[in-house]
């Protein structure tokens, strides 16, 4: 069958040049939490690449909702920055996305300027903090919050809007027992702990008046014994559609528990506590990062099982598929399946022109799989070790050359 790759398809009111999105990995390049030169120069990058549409990561729909000091946070002062970002993308051809969403629990005092929130009363290891439970006031406004997000979006020039709600974010929170242990209307069953996201999307339908593509990432799995399995999450992909979402992009994993769950493969430990700035949580994590963050193997297209249960599922919706794609013949096979779109991080940040380059006859990107990225992400810009400017200490070049063997090796 032929490739479909390169023709163009829909998501709800938006035509998409190409079936391929860049995925909203997050960058970190949003300095003192507003759009910057670097953020820009990536994202124009990967559109003049080739890239259908590419995505900004994870820009907070509130300050309680930031979880790194150099990430977006979406409000009016902002827009005229990411319109600078958009005219830049849709010059080269490309639609642009903006992943929008609230981090939850996952965040610290520092950052948020308040206690940080989540379905629950708790602690969160991952950050560390304790958190609190949203009251139902808060989640109207929170709520709202998402409405408006998607209205500064449209204001900033973006034809689509993201809304995260998996990998263990806020809305996340709410629809796993893991972290939903809420003894109101909003907890226990499905049914109550779904309440929270159709409060949120009912709000982004509204906003988004039908002219712009609304896409939701959801979880298949949480990753884990105690957070929801398949059969919840099929039950929560068919409810967004309900809510009505032109797309779903089908992820998995809760990056406070079972985080590799989400990205594969090895944390790069050296690398990750290299560009830590709070000695104790360095010190931490280099004494029990391993065990904190267990290795999950990489395959290419390791999300695809579980991803086809969902296109049998929900037939009649677009699917986008995300997760270990680096290869052209991969990416036709999960077209070929059925998927109108696929998701690419790792591979357009080691090649920001892999789309065009498979074009020209590329099979397959140079990503060796360190996961360097990944680690150095949490502190610094998201960067592709192989094109770095300053040198790599020893310690961290021995890391990454163990990793990519390790991965060779399968």
């Amino acid at each position: 069958m032929e490739s479909i790759l390169f023709t163009p398809g829909k998501l709800g009111p938006l035509t998409i040049r190409n079936r391929t999105i860049r995925s909203a990995a997050f960058e970190n390049m949003a300095t003192g939490n507003n759009p910057s030169a670097m953020l820009l120069d990536y994202h124009r990058s990967v559109a003049a690449g080739g890239v259908g549409m590419t995505t900004l990561a994870y820009a907070s729909i509130a300050q309680s909702g930031l979880s790194f000091e150099d990430q977006l946070w979406l409000r009016p002062e902002v827009v005229p920055g990411l319109r600078e970002i958009t005219d830049a993308i849709h010059k080269e051809g490309a639609a642009a996305s903006i992943q929008i969403g609230h981090c939850g629990n996952m965040s610290h005092r520092a950052i948020t300027k308040c206690m940080p929130v989540s379905a629950s009363n708790g602690f969160n290891l991952y950050s560390p903090t304790l958190h609190r439970k949203l009251s139902e006031k808060e989640m109207i406004e929170m709520a709202k919050d998402f409405g408006n997000g998607v209205r500064l979006a449209r204001e900033a020039g973006f034809d689509c809007v993201e809304v995260h709600a998996g990998h263990g974010y806020l809305i996340s929170q709410f629809l796993s027992p893991y972290t939903n242990r809420r003894r109101d209307q909003y907890g226990g069953p499905l049914k109550n702990r779904m309440k929270f996201m159709q409060m949120c999307m009912s709000e982004v339908m509204e906003a988004a008046k039908g002219d712009m593509a609304i896409v939701a990432k959801t979880n298949m799995r949480d990753g884990f014994k105690g957070g929801n399995d398949i059969e919840e999450g099929i039950e929560i992909a068919k409810e967004l559609k309900n809510l009505g979402v032109h797309g779903l992009v089908l992820s998995g994993g809760f990056v406070s528990k079972a985080p590799m769950y989400v990205m594969r493969g090895a944390m790069p430990i050296k690398s990750m506590t290299h560009y830590m700035k709070i000695w104790w949580l360095k010190y931490g994590v280099k004494m029990a990062g391993s065990i904190m963050v267990p290795t999950v193997p990489f395959k290419e297209a390791y999300f695809l099982e579980d991803a086809l249960v969902f296109r049998k599922e929900i037939p009649d919706l677009p699917l986008i598929y995300v997760g270990g794609l680096v290869a052209r013949d991969k990416i036709d096979e999960v077209l070929g399946k059925g998927f109108e779109f696929v998701q690419m991080g790792r591979a357009l940040l080691n090649n920001p022109s892999f789309v065009n380059d498979m074009k020209q006859g590329c099979q397959r990107c140079n990503c060796k799989h360190s996961n360097y990225c990944i680690g150095r992400m949490y502190s610094k810009e998201m960067a592709c070790h192989q094109h770095l400017k300053e040198e790599l200490p020893e310690k961290l070049k021995k890391e990454i050359e163990e990793l990519e063997k390790r991965w060779e090796k399968g």
